[in-house]
């Protein structure tokens, strides 16, 4: 049997660093994942530049350029907000699930694929239970691609007064598609990780890694993820971008889909999601587990007496 090397990293060492890495990717990639969700959403053929300008910057698309930039930043406050809670469960919460799996049931996991394997499907399974878990942060996610993609549903409201107005019921539509999202993607994003660092790095002790080796790992991870997930969050991104009041369903978006746009919808937006959201997962998850055995390195410290 196979011993578990990887170092336990205190609990604050885990919420401070992917928190940072939270910040970290709020602040560089925001206007990239407001692109993404406006061409996710668009559901005609962009055949013009100017076709193009008019998705990614509705109606500011003939305004001046700064102004243009500006209006990639639509709910920034959501953002951080979900970003960074998202962040900090995730991956401040996955090392608990996948030490509980390894505590209990790393025997049965190593045996059914081996010591190397085991290790990252153990890590691949804590990731899509805690990718599942990640529903509960949905109304924030909600307000974040409504005033990306359609900030005519807000109205001059806040977020209060839409929970008031609109109720739970509405903020958390589409957390059936989310959770069919999370599952796999979660999945393959921890399990592919855990794989490179265990076949392509040979690393015994995963908190070790590089800065590199951290994004080498992350690369596997995160574009495996968006592969395997592309089709779940086409369907769930044009459900929680409809009016509060809109009464379609996740299976008539699918059929409306098969019927009016072709199989090849569901992978709408991939290319730059690849190019865009890849970059950015690849970027926090290598900053979270960089900075978290950072945060616990330093935090482990004692001072010195004088």
């Amino acid at each position: 049997m196979a011993g578990n090397n990887d170092r336990k990293e205190s609990g604050r060492a885990r919420v401070l660093g992917s928190a940072s890495a939270g910040v970290c990717e709020i602040a560089v990639f925001h206007p990239i994942d407001t692109i993404t969700k406006r061409m996710m959403s668009n559901q005609t053929p962009i055949t013009t530049v100017s076709k193009f300008n008019q998705v990614i910057f509705k109606e500011q698309y003939r305004a001046p350029i700064m102004k243009r930039v500006l209006s990639l930043y639509p709910g920034l406050g959501y953002a951080a907000c979900y970003k960074i809670l998202q962040r900090v469960y995730k991956y401040g919460g996955q090392p608990f699930v996948k030490e509980y799996l390894t505590r209990n049931y790393r025997d049965d996991f190593e045996s059914l694929f081996g010591p190397h394997t085991g290790k990252a499907m153990i890590s691949a399974t804590a990731g899509s239970i805690i990718g599942m878990g990640e529903v509960v942060l949905l109304p924030l996610d909600v307000m974040k691609i409504k005033s990306q993609t359609n900030p005519e549903a807000f109205k001059g409201r806040g977020f209060f007064t839409i929970m008031k107005e609109e109720g739970i019921r509405n903020l958390y539509k589409g957390w059936g598609w989310t959770m069919a999202r999370n599952l796999p993607g979660s999945f393959a994003l921890f399990g592919g990780n855990t794989f490179a660092k265990e076949y392509i790095f040979h690393l015994k002790d995963h908190s070790s890694a590089t800065l590199a080796q951290n994004f080498g790992a992350s690369i596997c991870g995160a574009c495996a993820s968006l592969v395997i997930s592309a089709p779940l969050d086409v369907i769930k991104t044009r459900i929680q971008n409809k009016n509060f009041d809109s009464k379609e369903t996740g299976v008539t978006i699918v059929k409306d889909m098969f019927k009016n746009e072709g199989i090849t919808s569901f992978f709408k937006g991939l290319t730059p999601k690849l190019l865009t959201t890849g970059p950015k997962l690849v970027f926090s998850f290598a900053m979270a587990q960089t900075l978290i055995p950072a945060f616990d390195n330093a935090l482990s410290k004692k001072p010195k007496n004088d």
